[in-house]
């Protein structure tokens, strides 16, 4: 996997151009954000591997009671995860034009902020991928506000945590008010 990815970053730094940069105007990332988007939601929403993995992250053991192979559907659930931040990473990469062992480290805050915004639980079993991508752009909206008006940069790491913990804590209460009514 690594030799594909230094492989796929040479081949993208040595052909630079604004070809590969965008199409028609739009940046690169949002037809393969849609692409993604697309085919993310198709597998969670319409396949039985998607409503395993929500069950789950809902409830392990019921899950487990109900006979889907819990530990299987975690591994490939990483294997997932792993596999689309090495595209990921691949991206960034050939955007920076250099590969540095820190170099996603703050957007993870921006990331689960995103996701957490869009109602994902940080307790698993529920959410939608379009919802986090709804949660993405109003996190990229707060960030980008931020930087025109001047604010530091330390800042936007308080505001966006500020963020995470009141949707953490509105994710809490609505989970405990919904067991609580059953």
């Amino acid at each position: 996997m690594a030799g594909l990815g230094g492989a796929l970053v040479s081949l993208l730094n040595t052909n630079r151009s604004t070809s590969l940069k965008e199409i028609s105007g739009v940046p690169i990332v949002v037809p393969i954000a849609v692409t993604v988007l697309f085919f993310g939601t198709l597998l969670l929403d319409r396949t039985r591997f998607g409503r395993h993995l929500y069950a789950v992250g809902g409830n392990p053991e019921a899950a487990r009671r109900a006979g889907i192979k819990v530990v299987q559907i975690r591994i490939t659930a990483f294997v997932l995860c792993s596999t689309l931040a090495v595209v990921s990473g691949i991206f960034n990469a050939s955007r920076v034009g250099a590969v540095e062992a820190t170099a996603g480290k703050a957007i993870v805050l921006s990331g689960v902020a995103a996701a957490v915004v869009g109602g994902v639980s940080l307790f698993g079993g529920r959410g939608r991928l379009i919802h986090a991508a709804v949660g993405a752009l109003v996190i990229a909206i707060i960030d980008n506000g931020l930087g025109l008006l001047g604010l530091p940069a330390g800042i936007n790491f308080l505001v966006t945590g500020g963020v995470l913990i009141l949707a953490a804590t509105v994710d809490a209460v609505s989970r405990k008010r919904s067991s609580a009514s059953r």
